[in-house]
C-alpha cells in the first residue's frame, strides 16, 4: 500500500514512498487518461519508472507530469508514427508529434531488425519529443548483441561556449556496448543541466547551482523559472560545446529542424553494429567485459572511491532499488500524477529539516 512519508528530499520537499509496480501503475493510468492506448501507455510507464529505479528522478514520474503538460496544450492531436524514407539499413521517420518514448522504441525496434539481418543499421526520427534516456534504448540494444550510438537535438535551450543565448539543445549522446553481465553505456547530456532537472526544480521551489544556466538578460541565475526564460549553460566548456554541435547536427541529419519552437521537433538518432560483421560477436563481448574490469582495477587516487565504468551506478542503484522494493517521489509530483490519474489524493507528508 502507498505510504506517505516525513522524510524529505535533500530539497526538503517531502517525499512519498511507493512501491515499483504502484508507480508503474499510477503512470499507466495517467497516460491512459491522456490518450495513449493501453500497449503506448505500458511503454511510456516502463520507460519513467526505469529512471525511477535507477534514481533519476527528473526523468520519471515528475516527467509524466509534463508529458500531461504537453498534450494538454497543444491544439493538434497527435498523428501516425510514419515511416517517410526507407532502405535495407535504414529509415526515417515521422514522429507525427507524439511523445518520443514511443517514437523512441519505434525507431530502436527498426534498427535492430535492420542490423540484424545487414550488420548495421541507422534510423533517424522528427517531430517528436521527450525521448528520454537514450541508455534505456542501448540496454534493449546491447541485449540483442549489437553495439550503438543514439544522439538527439532539441530546442535551442543551451548557450555555446563563451555565450549566454540558447543554440543547442540539451543535446544528449550515448554509446553502448554488449558485455557480461551488463552492458557498457556511456550516455551524458551536453548541457550543464539537464531540461528534466530544472523542471523538477522549478515544480519543487528548488534553486540551480551557480553556473548553470543564464536569465533572458544573460545574468547567471539560480532560478530555474528563470533559466527556462534564458539559457542553461554548456557542459565541458568549448570541448562539450563542440560536441553539443556535433549532436545538433545528427538530428537535423534526421530531419530536425535547429532551432524548432517549444517543446517540439527533437530529433534522433540511432545507429546499431552488429559486431559479428568485423569479429567473433562473443570474443569480443567478453574482450569488453574484461577491459571494463581493468579499469575497475584501476588504483584510485590517494582517498577516493574505487573507479567505476559508465553504467555501473545505474546498475547498482537499479539492483538496490529493486531489493528495496520502494522508491520516493517528492509528494507534490505523486499528488498531481494522481489527479492526473482521476485517483483520489491522499495528501503529503510535512517535511523536517
Amino acid at each position: 500500500m502507498t505510504t506517505t512519508q516525513s522524510k524529505t528530499s535533500p530539497h526538503h520537499a517531502p517525499m512519498t514512498t511507493l512501491t515499483p509496480s504502484e508507480a508503474h501503475a499510477l503512470v499507466s493510468a495517467a497516460m491512459a487518461r491522456a490518450g495513449h492506448s493501453a500497449a503506448e501507455a505500458e511503454i511510456i510507464a516502463d520507460h519513467l519508472l526505469d529512471c525511477e529505479l535507477r534514481g533519476l528522478s527528473f526523468g520519471g514520474l515528475a516527467r509524466a507530469l509534463s508529458v500531461v503538460e504537453r498534450l494538454r496544450t497543444t491544439p493538434q492531436p497527435p498523428g501516425p508514427i510514419r515511416v517517410v524514407a526507407e532502405t535495407a539499413v535504414s529509415a526515417s521517420l515521422d514522429g507525427g508529434d507524439r511523445v518520443g518514448y514511443l517514437v523512441g522504441m519505434r525507431a530502436l525496434d527498426l534498427a535492430v531488425e535492420k542490423a540484424r539481418a545487414h550488420g548495421v543499421a541507422v534510423v533517424g526520427a522528427r517531430n517528436t519529443w521527450y525521448t528520454g534516456m537514450f541508455s534505456y534504448y542501448l540496454e534493449k540494444a546491447a541485449d540483442a548483441g549489437l553495439a550503438g550510438m543514439i544522439a538527439g537535438s532539441g530546442p535551442a535551450v543551451v548557450a555555446p561556449h563563451g555565450g549566454t543565448e540558447g543554440r543547442f539543445g540539451t543535446n544528449p549522446i550515448a554509446f553502448g556496448f554488449p558485455s557480461t553481465p551488463a552492458p557498457v553505456i556511456w550516455d551524458i547530456g551536453t548541457a550543464s543541466v539537464m531540461y528534466g532537472e530544472v523542471m523538477l526544480k522549478a515544480r519543487l521551489g528548488a534553486r540551480l547551482e551557480p553556473g548553470q544556466a543564464y536569465d533572458a538578460t544573460g545574468a547567471p541565475t539560480l532560478d530555474p523559472a528563470a533559466a527556462l526564460e534564458g539559457a542553461f549553460g554548456v557542459w565541458g566548456g568549448h570541448k562539450g560545446s563542440g560536441l553539443a554541435m556535433v549532436v545538433q547536427l545528427l538530428g537535423m541529419m534526421a530531419g530536425a529542424a535547429a532551432d524548432p519552437p517549444g517543446v517540439s521537433d527533437c530529433g534522433f538518432l540511432v545507429l546499431l553494429v552488429d559486431p559479428g560483421v568485423l569479429t567473433d560477436p562473443e570474443d569480443y563481448r567478453r574482450r569488453v567485459a574484461a577491459f571494463a574490469d581493468a579499469i575497475r582495477a584501476t588504483r584510485p587516487v590517494d582517498g577516493g572511491a574505487a573507479v567505476r565504468v559508465p553504467f555501473d551506478r545505474s546498475v547498482a542503484h537499479r539492483e538496490e532499488t529493486l531489493r528495496r522494493g520502494t522508491i520516493d517521489v517528492p509528494a507534490a509530483v505523486v499528488e498531481a500524477m494522481r489527479r492526473e490519474a482521476g485517483r483520489p489524493t491522499q495528501g503529503g507528508g510535512t517535511a523536517h529539516d
